[in-house]
């Protein structure tokens, strides 16, 4: 049988604290690129098709992550297919809309645990939206939450922000700058850009000591902080290190002022210890994430578990099989 989760069955199977331990699993073991090559992208005359694909190295499932975008309208569509690697069988059929939203929340939540001083931590977040508030509750799963504060360019969302977060216990609360937001923070969020791709996070409001998070340039042309931050940032992590490094608008801008980014280490060597992160209370340190099929996969293949165990999704009969080659 074959497993269906569509985006309701997703959900209701989604653990934060399962999320954030399966991503320390599959980042603490293999994940060079022949486990993980670098992702396709197919463009066509109406629309394009972005893969990534992974075989994680504990033998868990392996699979890929589609995502097909059109050009009349931009909406997207994500599927993730997962196969047992011992028999080649089609296990699960996914909608990988959310687990897109939540493995991007549950890796960078990762990275903060590991990258921010201990101690409760105030939280700056730039952008309200779904990935926004994701980041939030993964951040809080892993570290104690003293206070949130977020900025967003509508009144009414960043309000509807701070409402929907009421349930955490922390003081939520909306500002109306995102320099603001930032003033009291240890961890800051970036989790959106804008409309002008101008960055919406400057370095000349951060202070030692503090962590950044950011999220949303993942393209060349794309833009989320200055170079300052770059140029600030004491300890970087990324990812995937080379499209952070060569694939970002945010590094190539800083590379193109002449900030050096040549030092840029991996989520999986910090993970494992082989990169020592912050070593000082004073150091600036930033994750950058561009998403990775070790985080569809993991984080994917974490639901499968959960809903076989609650009954979730719909069972369906084999319809690929397996042939000898």
């Amino acid at each position: 049988m074959i497993l269906l989760l569509d985006d309701a069955a997703v959900r209701a199977g989604f653990d934060w604290n399962q999320a954030v331990s399966a991503l320390r699993d599959a980042y603490a073991g293999a994940v060079d690129t022949a486990r993980y090559p670098a992702r396709g992208m197919a463009r066509g005359d109406h629309g394009w098709l972005r893969t990534l694909s992974g075989a994680p190295a504990d033998d868990g499932l392996m699979g890929a992550k589609q995502i097909a975008v059109n050009f009349h309208d931009a909406k997207g569509a994500f599927l993730i297919s997962l196969f047992d690697q011992r028999t080649s069988r089609l296990v699960a059929l996914l909608d990988g809309h959310a687990v897109t939203g939540y493995r991007t929340a549950a890796s960078s939540a990762l990275a903060a645990d590991l990258l921010s001083l201990p101690g409760p931590l105030n939280v700056a977040v730039i952008g309200s939206g779904f990935e926004a508030r994701n980041h939030v509750r993964a951040v809080a799963a892993v570290r104690e939450l003293k206070s949130v504060r977020v900025y967003s360019p509508r009144q009414e969302s960043r309000t509807s922000f701070a409402a929907d977060l009421a349930d955490l216990p922390a003081a939520v609360s909306a500002v109306d700058s995102a320099e603001s937001a930032v003033a009291e923070a240890t961890l800051v969020i970036c989790a959106a850009r804008s409309r002008d791709e101008s960055p919406t996070l400057l370095g000349e409001w951060l202070r030692p000591g503090m962590t950044v998070v950011s999220i949303g340039s993942t393209l060349p042309e794309q833009r989320e902080v200055d170079t300052t931050v770059i140029a600030r940032s004491d300890v970087i992590i990324g990812d995937v290190v080379d499209e952070v490094r060569d694939d970002t608008g945010d590094l190539i801008a800083a590379r193109a002022a002449g900030v050096d980014v040549v030092g840029i280490g991996s989520l999986a060597d910090l993970v494992a210890g082989r990169h020592s992160g912050r070593t000082a209370p004073e150091q600036i340190a930033l994750y950058k994430s561009v998403g990775s099929a070790v985080q569809d996969l993991a984080v994917a293949a974490m639901c499968v578990r959960n809903a076989e165990r609650l009954g979730l999704g719909t069972q369906v009969a084999d319809f690929v099989v397996p042939m000898g080659k």
